[in-house]
């Protein structure tokens, strides 16, 4: 049996195929059904057909062939996944080396087993492709159940180019080195005996994996470190504002006190008529003010009083029904921290509403059977845009904080058990949180 020592094309071709298609699954497609595996094959009719007829073709194109193969997996990627050009790129350059890693493999097994039993194995092509078969599945699979339930998303959606910078030179060494002895033989990294070229290119290709795979893991802890940050910040910041919040409230109710006494002193005096109504008038709206947001929790008293007053001065109609001592078990900062972030998101939305007769906000605590209960929902004009089952933020300042909010409240609901869903329905925006009661007690 005769062998060619360097890997059949179609065999790469598959191999590259095959990579973005695990790339391609792990993310999620844009579309789904014939839409997508018609795409799919003729990416691989197109990508079979590219490297078969160009393997023909003088040592001096293989380079800038190979970087036509990479493009069109790009290609593939960027169609058929909804992220960013840079995005795309980092799976891409990690599809390849994965693709790289499998063909060289899988051509090294074969070619060891070839050579050893020979007569055994017979003529024909069918063991090459029964071994492609057996290794690529494998292979591919053991990757996919590696990456299942990995959280990096987030971490490849954001990329920048300083960090897609890396990706791309650790898949271009390990290529080139990796493939250094089909190009020059006399270095001190190359070798003319066929056996070692492929121990040598399958080495450094797993090497070039395992180093892409580590730069990964790494980037992912550092987003997942991020985004605790984030909401520890947003945390810190909303106990921040309750603070603020009742130093002022509590500045108001000492005012008030002291107009009342101003009152009971105008009234021992003989005045006019319309001064007595006026004060009468007074007293009401200081009694209207001390019996408002009262819900038998002063940490959402005071949070619900600092953002009322807010949501009147713009001209934002915000209501609540909400029995505040369901919510004892609590911890400070975590009140401060659903109910802050749920009403600043909902008067987010509101000010940008032109008609303030529509800029409405509801909030509801309450319990059902064993669960405690908190929605709060707004008029929403536009339905926003959703990425993970969350709605993204408006806000484009990338320095801040923005889009964690509605995070940080997910957070705190798991702390305690719970769930949180989100849902538009006939113009409103719906946040509900389900904490079961006796789990958090």
């Amino acid at each position: 049996m005769s062998i060619t020592p360097n890997i059949p094309r179609l065999f790469t071709a598959l191999a590259e195929w095959s990579a973005c298609l695990l790339c391609i699954f792990h993310f999620g497609p844009r579309f789904k059904g014939a839409a997508l595996w018609g795409t799919l094959a003729l990416a691989l009719t197109l990508q079979g057909a590219f490297l078969y007829y160009t393997g023909t073709l003088p040592l001096g194109w293989w380079m800038p062939c190979m970087a036509v193969a990479v493009g069109l997996m790009y290609g593939l990627i960027r169609l058929c996944c909804d992220m960013s050009a840079f995005a795309c790129a980092y799976c891409t350059a990690r599809a390849f080396l994965l693709a790289e890693f499998a063909a060289s493999l899988e051509w090294q097994l074969y070619y060891y087993a070839a050579q050893r039993y020979a007569a055994r194995l017979g003529p024909g092509r069918f063991w090459e492709w029964a071994f492609l078969a057996v290794v690529y599945a494998a292979l591919f699979l053991l990757v996919n159940w590696f990456d299942r339930g990995e959280p990096d998303r987030q971490a490849v959606e954001g990329i920048r180019w300083r960090e897609l910078l890396p990706a791309v030179v650790i898949g271009l060494v390990s290529f080139a080195f990796s493939n250094l002895s089909f190009v020059y033989t006399d270095t001190p990294f190359t070798s003319t005996v066929i056996g070692d070229v492929h121990t040598i290119r399958t080495l450094v290709d797993l090497a070039g994996l395992v180093t892409f795979r580590a730069y990964h893991y790494l980037r992912c802890r550092l987003n997942t470190q991020k985004e605790l940050d984030a909401i520890q910040s947003i945390l810190h910041s909303q106990y921040v504002q309750y603070r603020q919040s009742r130093e002022s409230i509590e500045a108001i109710d000492r005012k008030y006190h002291d107009l009342k006494h101003q009152i009971e002193v105008l009234r021992a005096e003989p005045d006019a008529a319309r001064r007595a109504a006026f004060l009468d008038g007074m007293e009401e709206e200081i009694k209207l003010y001390e019996a408002q947001n009262k819900t038998g929790n002063p940490v959402l008293d005071t949070v619900l009083t600092g953002k009322s007053l807010y949501c009147a001065r713009h001209g934002i109609a915000l209501t609540c029904v909400a029995d505040g001592a369901l919510l004892g078990f609590m911890d400070v900062m975590d009140i401060c921290s659903v109910f802050g972030n749920l009403l600043d998101n909902a008067i987010e939305c509101e000010l940008g509403i032109a008609d303030k007769a529509k800029r409405l906000i509801h909030l509801e605590v309450y319990a059902r059977g064993d669960l405690l209960v908190i929605v709060c929902e707004n008029y929403c004009e536009k339905p926003p845009v959703f990425a993970d089952g969350l709605p993204l933020s408006s806000k484009t300042d990338e320095a801040g904080y923005h889009g964690y909010g509605v995070k940080s409240v997910c957070y705190t609901a798991a702390k305690y058990g719970g769930t949180l869903s989100i849902n538009t329905e006939d113009d409103w925006f719906r946040v509900t949180l389900l904490i079961p009661l006796r789990a958090a007690r």
